[in-house]
């Protein structure tokens, strides 16, 4: 007994129970299952029409499950890769800025137990946060071992 292949509609609903996928990610990744050109735009259009695709609960999983151990520079990233549109993601990276040196201290406190006493130590360190999207200024504040913001 031969099974249909599942429709765009249906391959994207699976991809949609997994995790919140943005319209760009879909069609990038459904684009080799399209048969005639058009059908993968009007399904994704229907799966938006009723909600299904939403670019602020996208940017929120991305929020939600990356922020507590990644800089703004790294999300604004990830974000751009997921196909965000600029405006959206400007506002997640605000919103992310009063934490930010809260978040680096926390990620490097994970990491090193204490703040770098030579040079080669104190590279390390550096490009662990930076390599987490952590600013320059937020990694030298969180390696000088200060307490005030």
């Amino acid at each position: 007994m031969a099974f249909a292949a599942p429709s765009l509609k249906g391959r994207a609903l699976r991809l949609l129970s997994q995790r919140e996928h943005s319209r760009p990610e879909l069609e990038r990744k459904l684009k080799k299952y399209e048969e005639e050109p058009g059908l993968l735009a009007t399904a994704l259009d229907e799966l938006q029409a009723k909600d299904f695709i939403s670019e602020p609960r996208v940017v929120q999983s991305v929020l939600n499950q990356r922020a507590p151990r990644m800089g703004a520079m790294r999300l604004r990233q990830e974000l751009q890769k997921k196909g965000i549109g600029s405006e959206a993601i400007t506002q997640a990276v605000a919103g992310l800025q009063d934490t930010e040196l809260a978040r680096a201290r926390d990620v490097w406190g994970r990491r090193f137990d204490a703040v770098p006493l030579d040079a080669k130590e104190r590279g390390k360190q550096m490009r662990f946060l930076m390599a987490r999207g952590f600013a320059g200024g937020v990694v030298a504040k969180v390696l000088k071992g200060t307490v005030d913001e």
